[in-house]
C-alpha cells in the first residue's frame, strides 16, 4: 500500500497501529475467489503491499508458499506476530516496492490488492510484478477506479492514483488477459473499505 505522499511509511504505521483492524481480518473477496479457483496448494505467491498481512496470512493458511513485502514497519511487525501465533511459515519483508530488488521468474502468482501508485511508479512496479512470475503464472489484482471518487468506501482521493482497465491493459501488455472488468461492488473489508465501491479486477497470465 503505497502512494506518492511524503512519509508514506509513517502514514501507514499510524493506520496499522490502531487496535481495530482497519481493513478487517478476512482476505479480499476477489482474491479469495480467484485463489480458490486458480491456485494449487504449494503455489509460490508474492503479495506486495500486504499491510498487516490479511491477504498473505490467509494464502499461507491455504497451503501456498508466501512472500509478502510492505513499507510499514508496524504492519510488517503485526503480520509477523500474527504468523507466529498461527504457526505459519512465510517470508514477511519490510521494504518499498519501488526500490526492492524484485525476483525474476520465481512465483506462480503475484497478488496486488489496492496497491495504488502514482503513474511514475505504477508502470515500473507492474512490470516487475509481472517479471517476477514464472511462465504460466498469474497476477491477481483489484484496485479502485476513478468512479470511486463518488463513493465514501475508501481509497485514494487523487484521481491519478486510481486505475482503470485501459491502464492495466497498457501496463500488462505482454499478458494473456483471463479476466479484466470495471464494476461496482459492495465492500465489506473493515471500516475503511465498507459500502458501495468502484473497482477494476484483473487476472493476467504470463505466457
Amino acid at each position: 500500500m503505497v502512494d506518492k505522499r511524503p512519509n508514506v511509511a509513517a502514514m501507514w504505521d499510524e493506520r496499522f497501529s490502531r487496535t481495530e483492524l482497519v481493513y478487517g481480518d478476512e482476505p479480499n473477496a476477489y482474491l479469495r475467489e480467484q485463489a480458490q479457483k486458480r491456485l494449487k496448494a504449494g503455489a509460490k505467491v508474492l503479495v506486495p503491499g500486504d499491510g498487516y498481512g490479511r491477504n498473505g496470512l490467509w494464502l499461507a493458511k491455504q497451503g501456498c508458499e508466501l512472500t509478502t513485502i510492505d513499507v510499514s514497519p508496524v504492519g510488517v511487525e503485526r503480520a509477523r506476530n500474527d504468523a507466529k501465533r498461527a504457526g505459519l511459515a512465510l517470508q514477511i519483508l519490510l521494504g518499498d516496492v519501488n526500490t526492492w530488488d524484485w525476483p525474476k521468474s520465481e512465483f506462480d502468482a503475484t497478488v496486488s490488492i489496492y496497491l495504488h501508485l502514482p503513474p511514475e511508479q505504477r508502470s515500473g512496479v507492474h512490470r516487475q510484478m509481472f517479471e517476477a512470475l514464472r511462465p504460466g503464472g498469474i497476477v491477481i489484482l483489484e484496485a479502485f477506479t476513478p468512479a470511486q471518487l463518488q463513493f465514501s468506501s475508501g481509497g485514494p482521493k487523487q484521481v491519478e492514483l486510481l486505475y482503470n482497465a485501459e491502464i492495466l491493459r497498457q501496463d500488462f501488455a505482454a499478458a494473456e488477459v483471463l479476466e479484466l472488468a470495471e464494476l461496482e461492488v459492495e465492500l465489506h473489508e473493515g471500516k475503511m473499505h465498507l459500502g458501495e465501491g468502484a473497482v477494476v479486477r484483473a487476472v493476467l497470465r504470463k505466457k
